[in-house]
């Protein structure tokens, strides 16, 4: 253990079988997701669905999620379902505003997982809500406000994922 720290720090990575049927591991959000993660996405037949299972590094003294691993999560589910929920070239979506409303705990072990709306479009800006459950249960009501940002590659691309079925 680092003597500056209070608690040991463990990295731990989930077992595929703790991983609920049909999520897929994604790379998204750069360097800051890729060591905060691992998250996991879901083609559900209308929408992506975000997940990841809370593991010893999400959280805080008490076993639960860090608040602050919640907000990185909803900060990532919004623009995620606006990629696969938006008509046009799919855009980088730096955030302008960030709400989150914590509604209940989401404990170790816990499959977290989120669906979100996007509400509105204009030229410049994209408004979207989710919702947040921990196994099941409501844990976070999110809305957000992103910035219509640079193309991402040729702007093309609708399923960077690639969960939808293939032809």
């Amino acid at each position: 253990m680092h003597p500056n720290l209070l608690f040991p720090v463990v990295i731990s990575t989930p077992n595929p079988a703790d991983i609920p049927e049909g999520f897929h591991p994604v790379s998204i959000g750069g360097p800051f997701m890729a060591h905060n993660g691992p998250l996991f996405a879901k083609w559900s037949g209308d929408r992506v669905l975000l997940g990841f299972r809370v593991a010893p590094q999400h959280t805080n003294p008490l076993n639960i999620c860090h608040g602050g691993m919640l907000a990185s999560f909803a900060d990532m589910l919004m623009p995620c379902a606006a990629i696969y929920q938006m008509q046009g070239e799919r855009r980088f979506l730096p955030t302008i505003s960030l709400n989150i409303d914590y509604l209940g705990a989401s404990p170790l072990g816990a499959w977290v997982q989120g669906q979100a709306d996007v509400l509105r479009t204009t030229r410049n800006m994209l408004f979207a809500q989710g919702l947040v459950t921990a196994d099941g249960a409501p844990v976070l009501r999110v809305s957000g406000i992103f910035k219509m940002g640079p193309l991402l590659g040729d702007g093309a691309d609708r399923d960077p994922f690639k969960l939808r079925p293939q032809p």
